[in-house]
């Protein structure tokens, strides 16, 4: 049976229109729940972890002397008084001063030391990578409750040919070992508004940005 004109040309719109929509949903990619706007519950993220060229306020108690505003060397140690060549990259600020603790006992009786983290970079492991088709691609510091939005804003959003809803979105998940992908919708979020596509971002994802096929 042969088809007239009038349905060959009907049956290319609708595969043209089934080609198009996969491309606009992100080959079948789940996505993740939308973000809840930030107020009186957002509570603290996880403790957080000390990277290469992080600022820290050092404190010791009682002892001024051996207190220090230093920062952390890119081969993640650190330097103070008494103490040289401390580690410092991936512990978390108590962990820090535990380990301050048991080294100054060799010099003073009970120290009492506190960290505080003033200027952050984040390890690695830890930072938000956006690339493709941005403004300006970049490595950021993740910080607790940060979204899709937060990191959109801080690379100047999306480039003039950006296919922002074929965006991914890669996470790790340290309890399998394994890479999941997500779709997000970037156009959908920037251009339209739509509060629905901000999702909440955790430490390491990577989100790729693909330019427009035409």
């Amino acid at each position: 049976m042969r088809l007239g004109y009038g349905a060959r040309g009907a049956t290319a719109s609708v595969v043209l229109g089934m080609l198009l929509a996969g491309c606009a949903g992100g080959g079948g990619r789940p996505e993740l729940p939308p973000a809840q706007f930030v107020g009186a519950t957002e509570g603290p993220g996880e403790e957080y972890v000390i990277g290469p060229l992080d600022s820290l306020q050092i404190f010791v108690w009682r002892n001024p002397e051996l207190s220090a505003k230093v920062q952390v060397r890119p081969d993640g140690r650190i330097t103070t008084p008494l103490i040289a060549d401390m580690p410092a990259t991936g512990k978390t600020p108590s962990m820090l001063a535990d380990d301050m603790k048991i080294a100054l006992r060799e010099y003073i009786k009970d120290p009492i030391v506190s960290v505080i983290v003033e200027n952050f970079s984040g390890t690695f492991s830890q930072q938000i990578r956006i690339v493709g088709a941005t403004e300006k691609p970049a490595s950021l510091p993740y910080r607790a409750n940060m979204t899709l939005l937060d990191a959109m804003i801080a690379v100047g959003g999306l480039s003039e040919f950006a296919s922002g809803n074929r965006a991914r979105l890669i996470r790790f998940d340290k309890n399998t070992g394994k890479q999941n992908e997500f779709t997000v919708r970037l156009n959908s979020l920037l251009k339209d508004g739509d509060t629905s596509a901000n999702v909440r971002l955790a430490p390491g994802d990577v989100i790729i940005i693909p330019q427009s096929m035409f």
